[in-house]
This record gives structure tokens, C-alpha cells and sequence, in this order.
């Protein structure tokens, strides 16, 4: 709610910018509780929608999807932190440099810990060529038999 209220009156100016925080996890659904992942999904699939949508009035959207990163939610949630690998587990520190980073390069999705931005970009790619085909009159070829 708070995003779309954000959202109309920043295009209402022509001007703004929206930052939501998800988490990797949007991308990685059998890897953690599918409802936290599932949320995390959805502050994704918010936050590339709005980009589309406002782009265009003068309003930039951010989304931030970090890893496992050092705060005090662990604590609150009775989870150890200390229980991951070191290697897996930012500062926030460097966690807010690097989104704003991203930010400042106006990118639609910033993923701190991903070194590889043409992984994202590929999966993006792959995912927009699937468009043209989601919604079709006939069902595909593939499932006109029912053998394997």
C-alpha cells in the first residue's frame, strides 16, 4: 500500500524514487520457507512492475534483493546467524554501499553479493522471451499427447 501511495504521488510530480528490500530468496523458492520466499517474490515482482510503469513519469524503482546479511533480525527470530558459513553472510555496511551503488546506476534490481551481473541479466532475458507464448489460444504441442 505504502509503495502505490508513493507511487502515484511521485508521478504525480514526475519525480521520485522508490527502494524495497526483498531478498534473494524471491529467486530461490526450494531453497527456504516458501512463504518467506514467496514474499520476498512478491517486494520483487512489485518492484518490476512499478519500474515499468513509471518509468516513464519521471519515477525510478529500486529493488534491493540482499543475501543473508548481519542484523539483529536473526536475533529476534532465534536463529543463529553465526550458523552460516562466514563466506555467506554480508555487513550491512557493505550492504547499503552496494544499494547504493546500484541506485546510483539506476539499476532495476540490485543483488549485492551476485558477482556475475550477466547471470541476472540472462535470466531476465530468458524470462521476457517467454512473453509472447504465456497466453495462447491452443494448448502447446507438448501437451497434445500423453506420453513422456
Amino acid at each position: 500500500m505504502l509503495a502505490g501511495a508513493a507511487a502515484r504521488a511521485f508521478a504525480g510530480r514526475g519525480r521520485g524514487a522508490i527502494v524495497t528490500i526483498g531478498s534473494v530468496l524471491a529467486l530461490l523458492p526450494e531453497q527456504f520457507d516458501g512463504v518467506y520466499s514467496g514474499s520476498k517474490a512478491y517486494v520483487l515482482n512489485l518492484s518490476l512492475s512499478l519500474a515499468a510503469r513509471l518509468k516513464d513519469k519521471g519515477v525510478y524503482v529500486q529493488a534491493v534483493l540482499p543475501g543473508a546479511t548481519r542484523t539483529e533480525i536473526w536475533a529476534r527470530s532465534g536463529k543463529d546467524i553465526d550458523a552460516f558459513p562466514q563466506e555467506m553472510v554480508m555487513s550491512v555496511d557493505d550492504l547499503v554501499d552496494a544499494a547504493l551503488i546500484g541506485f546510483d546506476r539506476r539499476e532495476a534490481v540490485t543483488i549485492p553479493p551476485l558477482a556475475d551481473v550477466a547471470q541476472w541479466e540472462a535470466m531476465t532475458a530468458a524470462r521476457l522471451a517467454m512473453a509472447p507464448n504465456l497466453s495462447r489460444r491452443d494448448v502447446a504441442m507438448r501437451y497434445r499427447t500423453s506420453e513422456a
